[in-house]
C-alpha cells in the first residue's frame, strides 16, 4: 500500500513506482538529481511529478515472484554428484552447462535427479569475462 498525501509520496513508495531502491534516490537527492521534503514525521516525501519524471527509465524486467536474482538459465538437469552434505548439480541451459554447488537437502527437497528440468539462478555481485581470442 502506497501513502500518499498532499506534500508526494514516501521516498519507499516513490522508489516502487520508479522502479529504482529507496537508496538509488537518496544517491539522487545527495547529487542534486533530486528534491524532496520533509513531512510532519520527518520522512522523506517526493512530488508526484517528480515520479511521473523519473518513472520515464525503462524498466528493468521482472525478477519473478519468488526469487530476487534476474539472471535465469532454464534447462535440464544433466548430473547430480553426492558427497556427504554437498552436492554438484550441473544444467544444461542450451549451449550452456551450469554446475552449482548445493546442500545434498536442496537435491532431495527439489527431487534433483538427471533428466528434471530446472532452472538456475545467479545473482552475484561479480561477473568476469574471458576473451575467446586469447588476449
Amino acid at each position: 500500500m502506497t501513502e500518499a498525501s498532499e506534500s508526494g509520496l514516501l521516498l519507499g513508495d516513490a522508489a516502487r513506482a520508479i522502479g529504482v531502491s529507496p537508496d538509488t534516490l537518496r544517491r539522487w537527492e545527495r547529487d542534486g538529481k533530486l528534491a524532496t521534503r520533509r513531512d510532519a514525521a520527518n520522512r522523506r516525501r517526493v512530488a508526484p511529478e517528480d515520479v511521473e519524471r523519473l518513472a520515464g527509465h525503462p524498466r528493468r524486467h521482472a525478477a519473478g515472484d519468488r526469487l530476487s536474482a534476474r539472471n535465469r538459465f532454464p534447462g535440464v538437469v544433466r548430473s547430480v554428484q553426492v558427497d556427504g552434505v554437498m552436492a554438484l548439480v550441473e544444467i544444461e541451459a542450451g549451449p550452456h552447462l551450469i554446475t552449482a554447488a548445493i546442500t545434498r537437502d536442496a537435491v532431495d527437497e527439489l527431487g534433483l535427479e538427471p533428466g528434471v528440468p530446472a532452472t538456475a539462478a545467479v545473482k552475484a555481485t561479480s561477473v568476469m569475462i574471458d576473451r575467446a581470442d586469447g588476449r
